[in-house]
Protein backbone atom coordinates (compact mmCIF):
# COMPACT_ATOMS: atom_id res chain seq x y z
CA UNK A 1 0.00 0.00 0.00
CA UNK A 2 1.51 3.61 -1.01
CA UNK A 3 -1.74 5.47 -0.06
CA UNK A 4 -1.45 8.52 2.63
CA UNK A 5 -3.60 6.26 4.98
CA UNK A 6 -1.02 3.35 4.49
CA UNK A 7 1.35 4.91 5.53
CA UNK A 8 -0.42 5.86 9.00
CA UNK A 9 -0.77 2.73 11.08
CA UNK A 10 -2.93 2.32 14.27
CA UNK A 11 -1.62 -0.42 16.24
CA UNK A 12 -3.62 -0.71 19.58
CA UNK A 13 -1.07 -2.50 22.57
CA UNK A 14 -2.19 -4.55 25.81
CA UNK A 15 0.74 -6.36 27.53
CA UNK A 16 1.52 -9.86 25.54
CA UNK A 17 3.56 -12.60 24.41
CA UNK A 18 3.59 -11.29 20.68
CA UNK A 19 3.63 -7.80 21.20
CA UNK A 20 7.62 -7.23 21.17
CA UNK A 21 6.99 -8.89 17.24
CA UNK A 22 3.63 -7.30 16.48
CA UNK A 23 5.70 -3.35 17.25
CA UNK A 24 8.55 -4.69 14.78
CA UNK A 25 6.24 -5.79 12.16
CA UNK A 26 4.14 -2.33 12.14
CA UNK A 27 7.36 -0.45 11.83
CA UNK A 28 8.55 -3.30 8.77
CA UNK A 29 5.32 -2.19 7.01
CA UNK A 30 5.52 1.31 7.60
CA UNK A 31 9.02 1.79 6.18
CA UNK A 32 7.64 -0.30 3.37
CA UNK A 33 4.80 1.90 2.51
CA UNK A 34 6.23 5.20 3.08
CA UNK A 35 7.04 5.24 -0.61
CA UNK A 36 10.36 8.50 0.47
CA UNK A 37 7.55 10.18 2.52
CA UNK A 38 7.36 10.03 6.47
CA UNK A 39 5.30 6.93 7.57
CA UNK A 40 3.41 7.30 11.11
CA UNK A 41 2.40 4.69 13.71
CA UNK A 42 -0.05 5.44 16.18
CA UNK A 43 0.98 3.19 19.41
CA UNK A 44 -2.50 3.59 21.82
CA UNK A 45 -3.27 2.00 25.06
CA UNK A 46 -6.64 1.95 26.60
CA UNK A 47 -6.85 3.39 29.66
CA UNK A 48 -6.49 0.76 32.63
CA UNK A 49 -7.05 2.94 35.37
CA UNK A 50 -10.24 3.74 36.91
CA UNK A 51 -11.00 6.84 38.99
CA UNK A 52 -12.87 4.81 41.76
CA UNK A 53 -10.18 2.34 41.72
CA UNK A 54 -7.38 3.08 44.57
CA UNK A 55 -5.25 0.91 42.17
CA UNK A 56 -5.74 3.69 39.39
CA UNK A 57 -2.54 5.69 39.53
CA UNK A 58 -0.77 2.58 39.54
CA UNK A 59 -2.55 1.31 36.54
CA UNK A 60 -2.42 4.45 34.69
CA UNK A 61 1.59 4.40 35.39
CA UNK A 62 1.85 0.66 34.07
CA UNK A 63 -0.10 2.22 30.78
CA UNK A 64 2.35 4.51 30.26
CA UNK A 65 5.49 2.41 31.43
CA UNK A 66 3.89 -0.14 28.48
CA UNK A 67 4.30 2.82 26.01
CA UNK A 68 7.67 3.78 26.73
CA UNK A 69 8.48 0.12 26.56
CA UNK A 70 6.98 0.09 22.73
CA UNK A 71 8.83 3.31 22.14
CA UNK A 72 12.16 1.71 22.50
CA UNK A 73 11.46 -1.20 20.88
CA UNK A 74 10.05 0.86 17.71
CA UNK A 75 12.89 2.94 18.07
CA UNK A 76 14.90 -0.17 17.47
CA UNK A 77 13.49 -1.58 14.49
CA UNK A 78 13.53 1.77 12.95
CA UNK A 79 17.24 2.03 13.33
CA UNK A 80 17.55 -0.50 10.71
CA UNK A 81 15.19 1.07 8.50
CA UNK A 82 16.46 3.32 5.66
CA UNK A 83 12.55 5.00 5.42
CA UNK A 84 11.52 7.51 8.01
CA UNK A 85 9.11 6.33 10.30
CA UNK A 86 7.45 8.54 12.85
CA UNK A 87 6.09 6.98 16.49
CA UNK A 88 3.20 8.65 18.19
CA UNK A 89 1.90 7.16 21.89
CA UNK A 90 -1.33 7.95 23.25
CA UNK A 91 -3.63 6.48 26.29
CA UNK A 92 -7.01 6.58 25.23
CA UNK A 93 -10.64 5.70 26.42
CA UNK A 94 -10.37 7.65 29.51
CA UNK A 95 -13.79 9.80 28.66
CA UNK A 96 -15.72 7.02 28.44
CA UNK A 97 -16.94 3.71 29.89
CA UNK A 98 -15.61 0.83 27.71
CA UNK A 99 -17.36 -2.84 27.89
CA UNK A 100 -17.74 -4.39 24.90
CA UNK A 101 -16.38 -5.04 21.42
CA UNK A 102 -17.93 -2.50 19.88
CA UNK A 103 -17.22 -0.07 22.20
CA UNK A 104 -13.49 -0.28 22.11
CA UNK A 105 -14.22 -0.43 18.31
CA UNK A 106 -15.71 2.79 18.41
CA UNK A 107 -12.66 4.36 20.55
CA UNK A 108 -10.50 3.35 17.88
CA UNK A 109 -12.24 4.21 15.49
CA UNK A 110 -13.06 7.75 16.70
CA UNK A 111 -8.85 8.31 17.47
CA UNK A 112 -8.33 6.77 13.56
CA UNK A 113 -10.65 9.44 12.26
CA UNK A 114 -9.31 12.13 14.22
CA UNK A 115 -5.58 11.29 13.13
CA UNK A 116 -6.44 10.13 9.81
CA UNK A 117 -5.90 6.78 10.13
CA UNK A 118 -7.04 3.55 7.63
CA UNK A 119 -5.37 0.57 8.92
CA UNK A 120 -5.16 -1.12 12.04
CA UNK A 121 -2.36 -3.35 12.77
CA UNK A 122 -3.72 -6.43 15.94
CA UNK A 123 -1.50 -8.22 17.85
CA UNK A 124 -2.75 -11.50 17.93
CA UNK A 125 -2.77 -11.91 21.78
CA UNK A 126 -4.56 -8.67 22.00
CA UNK A 127 -6.68 -8.06 24.88
CA UNK A 128 -7.08 -4.35 26.46
CA UNK A 129 -8.17 -5.66 29.55
CA UNK A 130 -11.86 -6.60 29.32
CA UNK A 131 -11.21 -9.80 31.07
CA UNK A 132 -11.20 -12.48 27.84
CA UNK A 133 -9.60 -12.16 24.54
CA UNK A 134 -11.75 -10.48 22.22
CA UNK A 135 -9.23 -10.31 19.08
CA UNK A 136 -11.83 -11.89 16.26
CA UNK A 137 -15.04 -9.72 17.47
CA UNK A 138 -12.82 -6.75 17.81
CA UNK A 139 -11.56 -6.92 14.32
CA UNK A 140 -15.19 -7.77 13.20
CA UNK A 141 -16.39 -4.67 15.01
CA UNK A 142 -13.92 -2.27 13.37
CA UNK A 143 -13.99 -3.86 9.98
CA UNK A 144 -17.68 -2.51 10.18
CA UNK A 145 -16.26 0.82 11.00
CA UNK A 146 -14.58 0.87 7.46
CA UNK A 147 -11.11 0.20 8.45
CA UNK A 148 -8.53 -1.68 7.03
CA UNK A 149 -7.94 -4.06 10.26
CA UNK A 150 -4.95 -6.65 9.49
CA UNK A 151 -3.63 -9.29 12.40
CA UNK A 152 0.10 -8.77 12.41
CA UNK A 153 1.32 -12.91 11.40
CA UNK A 154 3.88 -12.93 13.94
CA UNK A 155 4.75 -16.62 15.68
CA UNK A 156 2.43 -17.53 18.95
CA UNK A 157 4.27 -18.89 21.51
CA UNK A 158 2.61 -22.41 23.03
CA UNK A 159 0.46 -21.44 26.10
CA UNK A 160 0.65 -22.52 29.47
CA UNK A 161 -2.09 -23.85 31.00
CA UNK A 162 -4.13 -22.33 33.84
CA UNK A 163 -2.91 -24.94 35.90
CA UNK A 164 0.67 -23.83 35.23
CA UNK A 165 0.37 -20.57 37.42
CA UNK A 166 2.25 -20.46 40.68
CA UNK A 167 1.18 -20.57 44.02
CA UNK A 168 2.52 -17.28 46.62
CA UNK A 169 2.44 -16.65 50.01
CA UNK A 170 -0.26 -14.23 49.75
CA UNK A 171 -2.43 -16.05 47.90
CA UNK A 172 -2.42 -18.81 49.49
CA UNK A 173 -2.76 -16.33 53.01
CA UNK A 174 -5.89 -15.07 51.12
CA UNK A 175 -7.60 -18.40 50.39
CA UNK A 176 -7.23 -19.81 53.66
CA UNK A 177 -8.84 -17.28 55.10
CA UNK A 178 -11.55 -16.79 52.88
CA UNK A 179 -12.35 -20.85 53.14
CA UNK A 180 -11.82 -20.52 57.08
CA UNK A 181 -14.03 -17.86 57.34
CA UNK A 182 -16.59 -19.55 55.55
CA UNK A 183 -16.03 -23.31 57.34
CA UNK A 184 -16.78 -21.30 60.17
CA UNK A 185 -19.77 -19.46 59.49
CA UNK A 186 -21.44 -22.44 58.66
CA UNK A 187 -20.30 -24.35 62.23
CA UNK A 188 -20.65 -23.72 65.98
CA UNK A 189 -17.16 -22.20 66.61
CA UNK A 190 -16.35 -25.00 68.46
CA UNK A 191 -12.67 -26.98 69.32
CA UNK A 192 -13.54 -29.43 66.70
CA UNK A 193 -15.16 -26.83 64.12
CA UNK A 194 -11.58 -25.10 64.47
CA UNK A 195 -9.58 -27.46 64.23
CA UNK A 196 -11.33 -29.42 61.17
CA UNK A 197 -12.04 -25.85 59.62
CA UNK A 198 -8.16 -24.97 59.69
CA UNK A 199 -7.19 -28.28 58.03
CA UNK A 200 -10.42 -28.23 55.06
CA UNK A 201 -9.12 -24.64 54.94
CA UNK A 202 -5.37 -25.57 54.23
CA UNK A 203 -6.28 -28.66 51.58
CA UNK A 204 -8.22 -25.55 49.37
CA UNK A 205 -5.25 -23.15 49.62
CA UNK A 206 -2.83 -25.52 48.64
CA UNK A 207 -5.18 -26.73 45.78
CA UNK A 208 -6.47 -23.51 44.55
CA UNK A 209 -4.06 -20.79 45.74
CA UNK A 210 -2.39 -21.46 42.18
CA UNK A 211 -4.95 -20.90 40.28
CA UNK A 212 -7.96 -18.90 41.45
CA UNK A 213 -5.82 -15.27 40.92
CA UNK A 214 -4.82 -14.61 37.93
CA UNK A 215 -2.65 -11.68 39.78
CA UNK A 216 -1.51 -11.45 42.79
CA UNK A 217 -3.91 -10.35 45.38
CA UNK A 218 -3.29 -6.86 47.81
CA UNK A 219 -4.39 -8.55 51.12
CA UNK A 220 -4.65 -4.82 52.29
CA UNK A 221 -7.27 -4.48 49.74
CA UNK A 222 -8.87 -7.81 50.31
CA UNK A 223 -9.29 -6.50 54.25
CA UNK A 224 -11.17 -3.50 53.22
CA UNK A 225 -13.90 -5.28 50.52
CA UNK A 226 -14.26 -7.50 53.34
CA UNK A 227 -15.22 -4.84 55.69
CA UNK A 228 -17.07 -3.49 52.98
CA UNK A 229 -19.00 -6.84 52.07
CA UNK A 230 -20.46 -7.23 55.57
CA UNK A 231 -21.57 -3.69 55.54
CA UNK A 232 -23.35 -5.11 52.11
CA UNK A 233 -24.80 -8.22 53.08
CA UNK A 234 -27.22 -6.55 55.60
CA UNK A 235 -28.08 -3.93 52.95
CA UNK A 236 -28.60 -6.63 50.21
CA UNK A 237 -30.88 -8.50 52.95
CA UNK A 238 -33.09 -5.14 53.38
CA UNK A 239 -33.09 -5.01 49.65
CA UNK A 240 -34.86 -8.61 49.61
CA UNK A 241 -37.24 -8.04 52.09
CA UNK A 242 -38.35 -4.69 50.26
CA UNK A 243 -39.29 -6.63 47.30
CA UNK A 244 -40.46 -9.66 48.82
CA UNK A 245 -43.58 -7.25 50.21
CA UNK A 246 -43.54 -5.58 46.86
CA UNK A 247 -43.91 -9.13 44.82
CA UNK A 248 -46.40 -10.69 47.45
CA UNK A 249 -48.59 -7.66 46.84
CA UNK A 250 -48.60 -7.95 43.32
CA UNK A 251 -49.10 -11.69 43.83
CA UNK A 252 -52.08 -11.09 46.23
CA UNK A 253 -53.80 -8.25 44.08
CA UNK A 254 -57.02 -9.57 42.45
CA UNK A 255 -55.78 -8.52 39.28
CA UNK A 256 -52.35 -9.79 39.63
CA UNK A 257 -50.75 -6.62 37.62
CA UNK A 258 -47.65 -7.99 36.53
CA UNK A 259 -45.78 -7.14 33.46
CA UNK A 260 -42.95 -9.12 32.84
CA UNK A 261 -40.03 -7.76 30.40
CA UNK A 262 -36.57 -8.87 28.88
CA UNK A 263 -34.24 -5.93 29.97
CA UNK A 264 -30.95 -5.32 28.82
CA UNK A 265 -28.08 -2.73 30.10
CA UNK A 266 -24.10 -2.27 30.45
CA UNK A 267 -23.40 -2.32 34.48
CA UNK A 268 -20.43 -0.33 35.55
CA UNK A 269 -18.66 -2.54 37.25
CA UNK A 270 -15.30 -4.46 35.93
CA UNK A 271 -13.93 -7.70 36.56
CA UNK A 272 -15.15 -11.47 37.56
CA UNK A 273 -16.09 -10.99 41.09
CA UNK A 274 -17.89 -7.71 41.33
CA UNK A 275 -19.95 -8.40 37.70
CA UNK A 276 -20.86 -11.93 39.83
CA UNK A 277 -21.52 -10.54 42.71
CA UNK A 278 -23.88 -7.82 41.00
CA UNK A 279 -25.50 -10.77 38.58
CA UNK A 280 -25.84 -13.18 41.97
CA UNK A 281 -27.54 -9.87 43.93
CA UNK A 282 -30.41 -9.46 41.02
CA UNK A 283 -31.23 -13.00 41.19
CA UNK A 284 -31.52 -13.11 44.95
CA UNK A 285 -33.72 -9.96 44.89
CA UNK A 286 -37.44 -11.01 44.05
CA UNK A 287 -38.97 -9.87 41.12
CA UNK A 288 -35.54 -9.64 39.05
CA UNK A 289 -33.35 -12.71 37.36
CA UNK A 290 -30.33 -12.16 35.66
CA UNK A 291 -30.19 -14.42 32.92
CA UNK A 292 -27.44 -13.75 31.04
CA UNK A 293 -23.94 -11.97 31.74
CA UNK A 294 -22.07 -11.11 28.95
CA UNK A 295 -18.44 -9.13 30.15
CA UNK A 296 -20.49 -6.17 31.67
CA UNK A 297 -23.75 -6.77 29.90
CA UNK A 298 -26.55 -7.94 31.20
CA UNK A 299 -30.06 -9.60 30.51
CA UNK A 300 -32.50 -9.30 33.32
CA UNK A 301 -35.83 -10.63 33.61
CA UNK A 302 -37.83 -8.35 35.31
CA UNK A 303 -41.43 -9.51 36.67
CA UNK A 304 -43.06 -5.94 36.82
CA UNK A 305 -42.11 -2.13 36.14
CA UNK A 306 -41.27 -1.32 39.77
CA UNK A 307 -38.59 -4.19 39.82
CA UNK A 308 -37.22 -2.49 36.10
CA UNK A 309 -37.08 0.94 38.00
CA UNK A 310 -35.46 -0.45 40.77
CA UNK A 311 -32.90 -1.99 38.06
CA UNK A 312 -31.96 1.17 36.25
CA UNK A 313 -31.96 3.64 39.64
CA UNK A 314 -28.71 1.20 39.98
CA UNK A 315 -28.63 0.99 43.54
CA UNK A 316 -27.22 -2.79 43.54
CA UNK A 317 -24.87 -1.86 41.01
CA UNK A 318 -23.66 1.21 43.39
CA UNK A 319 -23.72 -1.05 46.64
CA UNK A 320 -21.61 -3.56 44.84
CA UNK A 321 -18.97 -0.85 43.50
CA UNK A 322 -18.93 0.37 46.82
CA UNK A 323 -17.59 -2.89 48.13
CA UNK A 324 -15.16 -3.03 45.40
CA UNK A 325 -13.88 0.10 44.76
CA UNK A 326 -15.36 2.66 47.89
CA UNK A 327 -17.33 5.62 47.92
CA UNK A 328 -16.04 7.08 44.75
CA UNK A 329 -16.98 4.20 42.76
CA UNK A 330 -20.94 4.78 44.60
CA UNK A 331 -21.39 8.20 42.55
CA UNK A 332 -21.12 6.92 38.88
CA UNK A 333 -24.11 7.33 37.29
CA UNK A 334 -26.66 4.98 37.54
CA UNK A 335 -27.86 2.98 34.01
CA UNK A 336 -31.06 5.20 33.74
CA UNK A 337 -28.80 8.23 34.24
CA UNK A 338 -26.00 6.64 31.50
CA UNK A 339 -28.94 6.22 28.96
CA UNK A 340 -28.93 2.58 29.41
CA UNK A 341 -33.26 2.53 29.86
CA UNK A 342 -34.32 2.30 26.26
CA UNK A 343 -32.18 -1.01 26.10
CA UNK A 344 -35.11 -3.42 26.56
CA UNK A 345 -35.55 -7.38 25.07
Amino acid sequence: MTSKEARRLLVPVADSVTLRNTVAYAVEEAAAASDGAPATIHFVVFESARAVDPTGPADLGEDRELLDRVSVWADEDRAGQEASVEVELAVVGADRYLFSPDQYADALADYAVAHDVDRVVLDPEYDPGSGAPMLWPLETELQRRDLDVEEAPVERPRRQTVLGRTGTARKYVAIFGASYLFYQALGAWTTFDLVTGGLTAGLVAALLAPIVFGHQPSLTRLAVQTVRLAVYAPYLLWEIAKANLQIAYVVLHPSLPIDPEMVEFDAAVWGDTPVTTLANSITLTPGTLTVDVTEQSFVVHSLTEATRDGLFEGSLERAVRFVFWGRAAARIPSPRERGEEGDDG
